[in-house]
């Protein structure tokens, strides 16, 4: 679970930011943020609403979603999105790459500072310009790996 601490920065930070920009600070916004900041499981929007709905009932899905993508677009939560993969919300917005478990589906962050490193020459990427980037790794999650090798194959 993230710290009490890196909660409270978020939040502040969040605050700050409403303030700043003439934002209201609804208590929808305020409560799905909480519910994000104190996570490591990088959750869908779906999760989000199954997190908060006891909270604030009368919730709808759609108010989750748009409210998602405003902490998205005022910078205070990542969405990282995967090919094949259900968009998820993380409250990490410094660079940084995912581990996704393809038994259970748990993504998991990965700090690992040569891959934030990358340079690309602009040959490479033709007129595209980069702006940012991460790099996702796909596999088995140290449970998965322990079920995996536990299975016995099936016979025909």
């Amino acid at each position: 679970m993230k710290s009490v601490q890196f909660a409270q920065n978020k939040m502040s930070r969040f605050e700050q930011l409403c303030r700043q920009h003439g934002i209201p600070l609804t208590v929808q916004r305020r409560i799905i943020l909480e519910s994000i900041a104190v996570r490591e499981d990088h959750p869908t929007a779906d999760q989000v609403f199954e997190g908060v709905s006891n909270k604030l009932p009368g919730l709808s899905r759609t108010t989750v979603y748009r409210v998602l993508e405003t902490l998205v677009n005022m910078g205070v939560v990542h969405k990282a999105s995967h090919l094949g993969s259900a968009a998820r919300y993380d409250p990490n917005t410094e660079r940084h790459h995912h581990l996704t478990c393809v038994s259970c589906h748990r993504v998991m962050d990965l700090e690992e500072k040569s891959l934030s490193s990358l340079r690309f020459s602009h040959s490479k990427a033709g007129d595209f310009e980069i702006l940012d980037y991460s790099v996702h790794f796909s596999g088995y999650c140290g449970e998965c790996a322990k079920k995996t090798k536990k299975r016995v194959p099936l016979e025909e």
